[in-house]
Formats: C-alpha cells, sequence, structure tokens
C-alpha cells in the first residue's frame, strides 16, 4: 500500500474486509493473558473464548470445532463483507495474520483459506486502488 496517496488510501478497502475466510478456516489459540484484562492489555472478551483444557492457552469459540468453524466475533458474508466485531481486542494470531502480500509476500495459509472458502487466492494487484 506504499505506492498510494494517503487520499487513495482512505478509499482502499482492505481486501481483508470483504475476506474473513481465515476467521472460519482456522482455529485460534492464544495466551491466556490476553484473555484477562489490565492497564496494558486490551483483552479478548471472556464470551469469545474457551478453556481448552491447558492452563496456558484458551481458543476463540467457534473456532475450536472440526467441521466448518466460525471465529464467534465474525460478522458479515465470507467473501463479500466480513468483519470482526472486536477487531481492537483480536489475539496475537489474528493481530499477526497477513493476507497474502499485503507486505509483499505470499502466504500460503492465507491461500488455503481462501480456497476452502471458493475465493481466488490474492495476489500483488489486489493491494492497488484500482
Amino acid at each position: 500500500m506504499e505506492n498510494l496517496t494517503s487520499l487513495e488510501q482512505s478509499f482502499f478497502v482492505h481486501p481483508c474486509q470483504k475476506c474473513g475466510a481465515c476467521c472460519a478456516y482456522f482455529r485460534v489459540t492464544f495466551y491466556w493473558r490476553e484473555g484477562e484484562p489490565s492497564e496494558h492489555n486490551k483483552a479478548v472478551p471472556p464470551d469469545l473464548w474457551i478453556d481448552n483444557g491447558n492452563s496456558l492457552f484458551r481458543t476463540l469459540k467457534g473456532t475450536e470445532i472440526n467441521h466448518n468453524p466460525k471465529c464467534h466475533a465474525l460478522n458479515g458474508t465470507i467473501g463479500v463483507s466480513a468483519k470482526c466485531r472486536v477487531y481492537e481486542n483480536r489475539p496475537s494470531p489474528c493481530r499477526n495474520f497477513e493476507a497474502s502480500y499485503e507486505n509483499g509476500q505470499k502466504n500460503p495459509r492465507c491461500d488455503e483459506a481462501r480456497k476452502a472458502h471458493g475465493l481466488p487466492h490474492l495476489n500483488k494487484t489486489d493491494w492497488i486502488k484500482k
């Protein structure tokens, strides 16, 4: 996105806002402290995670399902308009997941999730204002 002007960036729709495939494909497990509010941490809301039996980790509800997982925080329609209702409080696996070519490199995991939902892989031109 560095080749866009600030005006173009203000109209640019991030491909993830139309996608949501990763939120309905992968299990999301995170360190337990990310679910505990503190002065330095915006916690994942307790209604969105389950204790998975390991005192160190928690899992986002809906992603623990093996068949057709879907995070309970995902709103919208996959591939059309998708939004995380706790975007500012999402756990580190979600924060660290990058869409293919978001930073110039292909992400096979993004491609895998999109393929599972019948969506085409992202490419470099998806990051250019059309």
